[in-house]
């Protein structure tokens, strides 16, 4: 991308949000518009897979704050006829931000963005370089974001997945070259750089991407067909993806060099999987805890007894209850629960339900008339009433 695109580009319009839009707000209508141009949901539709170009573009500078700022400071800078500077020439000017911070961090190499590698030095090259001196950075590879539904069980223990994902990368049709033959020829004007330079006045020299070359360094003679000379193209690709054990709903991961490859010898940039987790019929999550609900008799919970609990993915245990448990009690079983990434366990939390039959025999009905009666001179709401009194 040279300069000129990167400045006149509204990423906010292409993403269809306001210029104050939040971080989450970018997030979502990113998601939305990604699915619906997604190429697998538009097999062969070119101008589908445009515009998810253009939605994922935006999405690699509006989605990082470090780079959203840099966008928005160059926009203001460039937006109004080129570099304003004050009326002292190229170095007379005040600005509302430090030159040093916008352009210097992508000019000594490291990257740690995605997309646009190491911010706006990576985009205008060696723009204020004094000397005139250029060169040819390095691009990190875009960042890509795929989402994953888990069972409940897979989410707890963990899994490896199939992942599909789409991201740019060298074009095969032409090996990345642009070129349908695979020889491209070096760019005269830039004299494979993909940079020229210009005199800015003040003992600077401004350095723009090649126009003639789109910042490549290369022309092609004859354009390939499928990336019409850019070198890059939509490529498609399975992953088998691990899903580390504990993750929860919602969750975010991170992995590493797994995004789009990058270019000119630069590194790939990284693979954001959103995880979601279907719920469970018996059991819930509370951290590295299991949770389960487990009904229980009145005698059982007025005489104690034991009971057996069922786990996630493993045998029964049983579980003593101690006379006079009273109901919704929780009870701990150790090391029956979600797997932690150190490799041991959480806890089952057990919940005590005290469950009511609807319909009862003529013996056991006789046997609780005769408990009421031999129960009759107790209160249970009587320390209610009294705490209700006194407060």
């Amino acid at each position: 991308m040279n300069t000129k695109d990167f400045v006149e580009k509204d990423y906010y319009k292409v993403l269809g949000v306001p210029k104050d839009a939040t971080e989450a707000e970018i997030k979502k209508a990113y998601r939305k518009l990604a699915r619906e141009f997604h190429p697998d949901a538009n097999k062969g539709d070119a101008k589908a897979e445009e515009r998810f170009k253009e939605i994922s573009e935006a999405n690699d500078i509006l989605g990082d704050p470090k780079r959203r700022k840099e966008y928005d400071e160059a926009r203001a800078l460039f937006g109004n006829g080129g570099f304003r500077a004050g009326p002292g020439g190229a170095g007379g000017g005040s600005f509302n931000f430090d030159l040093g911070d916008l352009f210097g961090g992508g000019a000594q190499g490291g990257s740690a963005g995605g997309g646009f590698g190491g911010g706006l030095g990576d985009v205008f090259g060696g723009l204020f370089n004094r000397g005139g001196g250029t060169r040819t950075q390095p691009r990190r590879g875009q960042d890509v974001e795929s989402e994953v539904t888990l069972s409940f069980t897979e989410a707890a223990d963990g899994a490896t997945v199939p992942l599909r994902m789409s991201s740019q990368a060298p074009c095969k049709a032409c090996s990345g070259t642009g070129d349908k033959n695979g020889t491209p020829r070096v760019c005269p004007t830039c004299v494979g750089t993909g940079q020229v330079s210009r005199g800015g006045g003040g003992g600077f020299s401004l350095t723009d991407p090649c126009v003639d070359c789109k910042g490549r360094g290369l022309i092609a003679e004859t354009p390939c067909d499928v990336c019409k000379g850019s070198g890059r193209a939509t490529s498609s690709r399975t992953m088998q993806v691990r899903i580390p054990a504990g993750v929860s709903d919602g969750q975010r991961i991170r992995l590493r060099g797994k995004g789009a490859p990058g270019e000119r010898g630069g590194p790939n940039g990284d693979l954001y999987v959103v995880v979601h987790v279907d719920a469970h019929p018996v059991f819930g999550r509370k951290g590295d805890n299991l949770t389960v609900t487990v009904p229980v008799t009145f005698p059982e919970a007025a005489l104690g007894g034991e009971v057996r609990v069922p786990t996630l993915g493993g045998p029964p245990v049983t579980l003593k209850l101690p006379a006079g448990t009273p109901n919704g009690r929780t009870m701990r079983v150790r090391g029956k629960g979600a797997s932690r990434k150190d490799g041991t366990r959480g806890d089952l939390l057990v919940t005590v339900e005290v469950s009511v039959p609807k319909d009862l025999g003529d013996k056991a009905r006789e046997s609780l008339e005769s408990y009421r009666e031999a129960t009759a001179g107790e209160d249970p709401r009587a320390e209610l009433f009294q705490a209700a009194k006194g407060a």
